[in-house]
């Protein structure tokens, strides 16, 4: 969900939405998982609770910095939750891009209403502050970009990271990730084209866009405008599923590995970090496989089976850690592996806003530990000729190029040959989509890392 509330009339009392997303939003600034705190939830103010802490943690770096310059003393961590909510909400650039239902002065009110229902003795100085905001919001935002993070909205840390891993790029980057991203679908090749279903959609009045992309296959679509899953046509039944444009080329790079050909039918798969069951699901659907779909977390597993009931797909799935085989291993060998590893999900922060502020900058060696070990203890599985294809969502060289980079000098001359065809880094920016809701350009593919290997 990633637009804003649609029916304001039907909506809860905004100043019920604005405590629970302050509760959210100091929740995420403990380290608690966005996703997890929604799931928490009153169900009836859910999206709108999703919706206003989506804005807010795209524009968190710019309130923080502009309520340090209004009140440098920091108040109570409640107290401050619901002020950088409030000016986040109110964020002359923010509400340009993605404007919300609510006039400011009844933003105010209702923050002020809210501060009274929680914290009364707060409420006048929250007041006070907004109100000033709006006076001053012009020449307060500007001031606010004075520091990196007020500017782009990204921890420093982060800030530097991509700034020294794309000297070019770091400042598109930066900014695309601060952008909704589009609502994009993956027709269900057994059941159907992505034209055919564009055409669909256009018979019951939703605008839709074929991805013209040959990596994707075409069963790429992007929806105009996003919607619940619910209202999807055929979603229900398995024609369709939720997946970015970039995850989707997963399927196609394993399957399809140019000048070495494609798998044969029959053949065995592992899906090492299957969890939510996306790829799983999408390479059933283009090929008839012996697929293992393998995750740690027995819950998470489950989804995977939640998924593959939709689609009406089969693969065996086992809980274990894709670091120690002797737990699940049966001792075959697998024709192809895809190891979707663990990841800071740096490239995917426009649909996670909450992940820059979660992760630390020690987060990422850690993680690319994890993913070093998993390499070498899958590679051994592979049979000779076979394939394995790592993958991260991650725009962080240390997740992607540096890490292939040492794993294929731990293997030694000659043990694997990296296929042409990976695509490597593929990176989000803004010129390289369909105009948005706003008009602005909206990418068509999140950040990630491919890299094709063939085991000699």
């Amino acid at each position: 969900m990633t637009g804003v509330i649609a029916n304001h009339a039907a909506s809860p009392p905004l100043s019920r939405l604005l405590e629970q997303t302050a509760d959210t939003v100091q929740a995420v600034r403990g380290g608690r998982s966005l996703t997890d705190v929604l799931a928490r939830v009153q169900a009836d103010l859910r999206p709108g609770v999703q919706s206003l802490s989506f804005h807010t943690l795209r524009w968190l770096g710019s309130a923080t910095e502009v309520r340090a310059l209004l009140a440098p003393k920091t108040p109570p961590p409640n107290v401050d939750a619901l002020l950088v909510t409030a000016l986040a909400l109110l964020w002359p650039e923010a509400s340009r891009d993605e404007p919300l239902p609510y006039p400011e002065h009844t933003l105010v009110d209702q923050a002020v209403h809210a501060a009274r229902l929680r914290t009364p003795a707060a409420a006048a100085f929250i007041n006070a502050v907004l109100r000033r905001f709006l006076r001053e919001k012009d020449t307060l935002a500007q001031a606010a970009k004075h520091s990196p993070v007020g500017a782009y909205n990204h921890p420093l840390w982060w800030i530097e990271r991509v700034k020294r891993d794309w000297p070019q790029d770091w400042q598109a980057l930066l900014s695309s990730a601060n952008q909704r991203p589009p609502m994009t679908l993956r027709v269900n090749a057994r059941r159907g084209t992505g034209n055919a279903y564009v055409q669909r959609l256009a018979a019951l009045g939703r605008n839709a866009t074929l991805i013209e992309d040959p990596a994707l296959g075409g069963q790429a679509v992007v929806l105009a405008q996003a919607c619940p899953v619910q209202q999807l046509h055929g979603f229900a039944e398995g024609e369709v599923s939720v997946q970015d444009a970039a995850a989707q080329r997963a399927a196609h790079l394993l399957l399809h590995a140019g000048e070495r050909g494609s798998l044969q039918p029959g053949a065995r798969v592992l899906d090492a970090c299957a969890a939510p069951g996306g790829k799983t699901a999408h390479l059933l659907e283009l090929a008839d496989l012996d697929l293992l779909a393998l995750d740690s977390d027995p819950l998470r597993l489950a989804r995977v089976q939640d998924t593959l009931n939709r689609l009406q797909l089969k693969a065996e799935l086992k809980a274990g850690d894709a670091r120690q085989p002797q737990g699940w291993w049966d001792g075959k060998p697998f024709d192809a592996i895809l190891l979707d590893a663990p990841c800071t999900a740096s490239g995917i922060v426009r649909r996670h806003p909450d992940v820059r502020w979660l992760r630390r900058a020690d987060d990422i060696n850690a993680l690319a530990r994890i993913q070093a070990q998993m390499l070498d203890a899958l590679w051994p599985l592979l049979a000779p000729g076979g394939r394995l294809l790592y993958a991260t969502c991650s725009i962080f060289q240390a997740e992607g190029r540096h890490q292939i980079d040492a794993f294929m000098q731990r293997l030694g001359a000659g043990s694997a040959i990296p296929d042409p065809g990976s695509p490597g880094h593929l990176l989000p920016s803004r010129d390289n989509g369909l105009p948005g809701e706003t008009g602005r350009s909206t990418a068509l593919q999140d950040g990630f890392f491919y890299a094709l290997l063939h085991k000699t």
